[in-house]
């Protein structure tokens, strides 16, 4: 199989898992007892300070050690986008930093206050997830064209005999499709719907009628412009919204948005879209997940990223389902997200010098330190994708696509 960048499965693997190379020593890890500490946590992911690895970190200003000793993630990712510390394969540091999960080994009153407000607060209120749309998803569609593929997919591709990210992605929008049951006439209700690319396929592969819902302005404009003609019908407006619906739908499907519902509002969204579906419809959500449940994110990541952000886990997507929902198909490719994220950082970087100008090198080293970050978080297993299908109870039998 081949990523789409020339290089065959094989060959990925040798990219994203580099071997051990023979290089002249480093500096000395320096003789702070800050500097000793971080370097001890390090250690016990086989990461060295310093190292002649390529996932060792190299430190170039020794304020670092104290930085992310006081302010865990956000000193360790500020500190990186300033450039006092650099791996040469910072998908694979990162890899080793989540299996030890190393970034939990660091309590700050930061992250404490991040978490707190998360159990206090809903962080996900109508008003506050615009915050999320302006700072990540209306950042410029030139980043993004240049990083996704031609469909302008921003959720991760499905890789099973897919040849180029473009096959991985059709691949992801075909299996949504067919675990829909989709049928030429239906009517769908997407509930985030990025750059409007899966309308896009349902409508001019599978014959369906769709009506979906974002809070993004750019991509909403976007997806107007690819699929004027077509039966979509885009709304600039909360997923909460589409309770205003007149109509019920055949199906419904929510793609990458869950992440940014938040545990508090999990139940009322599986509500709404209960409400939605008409008798004998199905529902399909695609979302990242955690491993272990909690109330917020990575604060570097709620700070760059996604701010208010969040990862639902077994635990809450189970609680928020319950006497609800019958789950038909739990399907789990999170490793599938390993590649799709490389193959983004590899579009980037390749279309960087065009996009230079208006981004600026430290948004270059931010955005290297959330793809790598990412990659390293799938690739150990830390985080995974799931695709849940779910039905009312009023549907014979389900057999599960894939």
């Amino acid at each position: 199989m081949s990523t789409g960048f020339g290089h065959s499965l094989k060959e990925f693997e040798q990219i994203t898992v580099r071997p051990l190379t023979h290089r002249p020593p480093k500096q000395p890890v320096p003789a702070s007892s800050e500097a000793k500490k971080v370097a001890a946590i390090l250690a016990s992911a086989d990461i060295r300070v310093n190292g002649n690895r390529v996932w060792d970190i190299q430190v170039h200003d020794e304020r670092f050690f104290a930085r992310v000793l006081t302010e865990g993630s956000i000193g360790a990712g500020e500190s990186y986008m300033d450039g006092w510390w650099d791996v040469e394969a910072l998908d694979e540091f990162f890899t080793r930093v989540h299996r030890m999960d190393l970034q939990h080994q660091v309590t700050t009153p930061g992250v404490a206050w991040l978490a707190l407000k998360g159990r206090l607060l809903n962080r996900q209120t109508r008003s506050r997830s615009r915050a999320v749309a302006a700072e990540h998803y209306d950042l410029g569609n030139d980043l993004y064209e240049t990083m996704l593929d031609r469909r302008m997919q921003y959720t991760c591709a499905y890789w099973p005999g897919a040849k180029t990210l473009d096959e991985a992605q059709a691949n992801k929008l075909n299996l949504i499709c067919r675990k829909l049951g989709l049928q030429p006439g239906m009517r769908v209700l997407e509930l985030g719907s990025g750059f409007g690319g899966l309308a896009h396929f349902m409508a001019t592969e599978y014959g369906c009628e769709a009506v979906s819902y974002n809070i993004s302005r750019e991509q909403v404009a976007y997806a107007r412009r690819w699929c004027a003609g077509l039966p979509v019908r885009f709304e600039e407006k909360d997923y909460r919204e589409a309770a205003h619906e007149p109509e019920r739908f055949d199906r419904v499907v929510s793609i990458g948005l869950c992440e940014h519902v938040g545990y508090k509002n999990y139940r009322g969204f599986m509500e709404l879209v209960h409400d939605r579906l008409k008798p004998g419809g199905l529902f399909l959500l695609h979302t990242i997940g955690a491993n272990v449940s909690s109330a917020s994110t990575d604060a570097w990541i709620d700070k760059y990223i996604f701010p208010g952000g969040m990862l639902p886990s077994t635990a809450q997507l189970g609680d928020a389902t319950e006497g609800l929902w019958v789950i038909e198909d739990w399907h789990n490719f999170g490793p599938d997200y390993d590649p799709t994220l490389m193959a983004w950082w590899d579009n980037f970087q390749r279309g960087w010098p065009a996009l230079r100008e208006r981004y600026g090198d430290r948004f270059y080293r931010m955005w290297k330190f959330y793809l790598m970050g990412s990659a390293g978080g799938f690739r150990a297993r830390r985080m995974q994708l799931w695709q849940l299908v779910m039905s009312k109870g009023d549907v014979p039998s389900y057999t599960p696509v894939r």
